[in-house]
């Protein structure tokens, strides 16, 4: 059934599982066409089952042609783009000088370009009809990056500028930006670089306390937090 194109629109990225789904599925329950968008398609139709009136486009945030595509398929589709969430994200976890070349171009691809590319393309958009809200989730690795973390580290800090630049750019257009900064999040990412034993689930936040802020950004309720990154620490 094709959704109204008067209905308010978010698109969600790395939406198939943790801090994406159960923000797709708050922004669902507001009353937001909510696009999950992610590499496995089979995952975003798990989400897609609970959350009814989502729509799933499959790219890969790591590729930049992928990304402008996506940007475009969404406004063909509705007309509009209301709130963008930047929330994939990969790394691995080991030391510095381990570091592959491609690994190093896959971490800030996925974490930093497709973010920007994202951001670069849905603006227009945005200011074309007043206004809208961008959250990137980033990371408490921003300010103090755990061992292993090199890459991801820069690359997540790199959206918490990007927030800034928008509302200093576009905020005078309607369009509100915010950087979330989790710590430890359980997640399928962080339970794949960490088992439970060497990082147990009392260290770590609900990935549903994540969505919770993300949803307050969008909704107004941390505006005076706009422009800057929210950190929100591991117990």
């Amino acid at each position: 059934m094709s959704l109204p194109r008067s209905e308010r629109v978010a698109v969600v990225t790395g939406a198939g599982s943790g801090i994406g789904r159960e923000t797709a599925i708050l922004l669902g329950e507001l009353g937001y066409a909510v696009v999950l968008v992610g590499r496995d398609a089979v995952k975003l139709a798990l989400v897609q089952e609970s959350l009814p009136g989502s729509e799933v486009m499959t790219c890969d945030m790591g590729n930049a042609a992928a990304v402008e595509k996506l940007i475009a398929a969404v406004d063909l589709r509705f007309g509009h783009i209301d709130v963008l969430v930047n929330n994939a994200g990969t790394t691995p976890l080991k030391p510095i000088e381990y570091y592959a070349l491609a690994e190093i171009d896959e971490i800030f691809r996925v974490n930093a370009i497709g973010p920007c590319v994202a951001i670069a393309r849905a603006l227009p958009i945005m200011k074309r009809h007043g206004g809208g809200c961008i959250v990137n989730v980033s990371s408490m690795a921003t300010i103090d990056p755990f061992p292993g973390l090199y890459p991801y580290a820069a690359a997540k800090a790199s959206v918490n500028l990007m927030a800034r630049s928008v509302v200093n750019e576009a905020g005078k257009h309607g369009v509100r930006a915010f950087a979330v900064a989790p710590g430890a999040v359980e997640t399928p990412l962080l339970r794949s670089l960490f088992k439970a034993d060497a990082f147990p689930a009392s260290r770590t936040l609900d990935p549903k306390v994540v969505a919770k802020t993300i949803v307050e950004c969008v909704q107004g309720k941390r505006d005076s937090d706009n422009g800057n990154t929210v950190f929100l620490p591991s117990p």
